[in-house]
């Protein structure tokens, strides 16, 4: 393991150079596009002992590639974990990490409080499958009581899209625990592990829609799997941890601690093939480098802006984990590292006066993403939030005249500004 990668060296350090060295051909400290579809093998034996697992190295561009590999491993690094496996979307790594755990008959918990395309997931595939899936509240009461031998995992979000809920992920993760089944953490809102890390908190495994914060500029779409490798999987439970391949071997026995990873990285990139291409792991190798940086200037501007906005008589309400009026703001003070995150919801009462806010903004983009350099903001009612009926939308922290803002680089007192004439503009329409 290269010495950035270690859990003694600092974060910014291991967000710059883990993961990568110099290019051992012609030098170069950037880590290199490999922009192939396949390998050379020295011989036939060669090929088939990588086929069979025997010897080490890449075998075909849709299950290998050494760009892709050293972003998954720089993340893995910051994360903690022991193995990272990168796809094509947070939605595709979602959904590889879902299909490792998951088999009809069996069920998962849920958020109550998790970002619209995951419930998509779950509603448009997981459901017509066979697996059944509950609603919770992310607390670990609610996981405790519904918790039964059919379940297999638990599924919540380090900050809730967009109510700004913070779990009490080290509670969770015991409840799971308790009743036999990991807990997954949607780290996207955590930021690469800028914010939070929750592996350390208990948590079994991370995914992320690398799209966000890590990428940092809106510029790709990406996804992540990070194995904390520390899940004890139970043959009964998870039985395809245990299904031998051709030479008789387990994912368990192969890879240990990454048994997730493994299997995730199997049916998600070797046979569905969610593959992240090569310039894509390059965008996200360069947004890690500044993620830091990023994270603190984002949060920051922020909390600033929450509390200005919680003061605008126009406003109803502003839902951010770092305002002590927030329900989750003591949970957050012990969750969170660094700041409360960089994604401010407020409510202006209904839709027609959120969309003439919106409309009225000039410097903030609506743009139906999050954790870019540039500004955006967008009505998760009509847009994000639309495929789920109302009464779950509501139960999210969804309401009509919610307007969610992702806060960028800009001076704060630009946006400040750029706020207060959007608001005055709808108070007037």
């Amino acid at each position: 393991m290269d010495r950035t990668e270690e859990p003694t060296a600092s974060f910014a350090t291991r967000a710059v150079h883990a993961g990568t060295a110099p290019d051992p051909g012609a030098g170069s400290r950037a880590q290199p596009i490999h922009a192939t579809a396949g390998y050379a093998f020295a011989d036939a034996s060669e090929a088939a002992a990588r086929f069979a697992g025997d010897a080490v190295g890449p075998q075909y561009g849709r299950m290998h590639n050494p760009t892709v590999d050293a972003f998954a491993a720089r993340l893995s690094a910051l994360e903690g974990g022991v193995a990272g496996v990168a796809f094509a979307s947070g939605q595709a790594a979602s959904a590889a990490t879902l299909l490792a755990l998951a088999r009809p008959g069996t069920r998962v918990l849920l958020s109550r409080e998790a970002f619209g395309g995951t419930f998509a997931l779950f509603r448009k595939w997981l459901v017509p499958w066979g697996v059944a899936v509950t609603t919770v509240a992310p607390e670990a009461d609610a996981v405790a009581a519904a918790m039964g031998d059919d379940v297999v995992a638990v599924w919540v979000e380090t900050i809730a899209n967009p109510s700004g809920s913070v779990p009490d992920l080290e509670r969770v993760a015991a409840a799971a625990h308790a009743g036999g089944a990991p807990l997954i953490v949607d780290n996207t809102w955590g930021m690469g592990g800028a914010l939070c890390r929750p592996l350390a908190l208990g948590a079994d495994a991370v995914v992320h829609s690398a799209t966000k914060w890590i990428g940092g500029h809106g510029a790709f779409v990406a996804g992540a799997l990070v194995d904390g490798g520390s899940f004890a999987w139970d043959p009964l439970r998870f039985p395809a941890f245990h299904a031998p391949d051709a030479r008789g071997r387990t994912a368990v026995e192969r890879h240990g601690g990454a048994a997730l990873a493994a299997r995730a990285s199997d049916l998600g990139l070797f046979t569905i093939g969610a593959t992240l291409s090569p310039f894509a792991a390059f965008l996200a190798l360069q947004g890690l480098e500044t993620l830091p940086l990023r994270a603190a200037r984002t949060c920051a501007t922020a909390l600033d802006l929450a509390a200005w906005l919680e003061a605008q008589p126009a406003v109803r309400a502003v839902r951010y984990p770092g305002l002590p009026s927030h329900p989750s703001h003591a949970t957050a003070r012990r969750v969170l590292e660094g700041g409360f995150g960089a994604v401010v919801a407020f409510d202006l009462g209904d839709a027609v006066a959120a969309h003439r806010v919106l409309d009225a903004l000039r410097l903030v983009s609506q743009v139906a993403n999050l954790g870019d350099a540039k500004s955006l903001a967008v009505h998760p009612w009509t847009t994000t939030h639309a495929g789920i009926d109302a009464d779950a939308r509501r139960a999210a922290g969804v309401f009509e005249g919610t307007v969610r803002l992702s806060v960028g680089l800009e001076a704060p007192d630009d946006l400040r500004a750029d706020l207060a004439q959007a608001l005055a503009a709808g108070a007037a329409a």
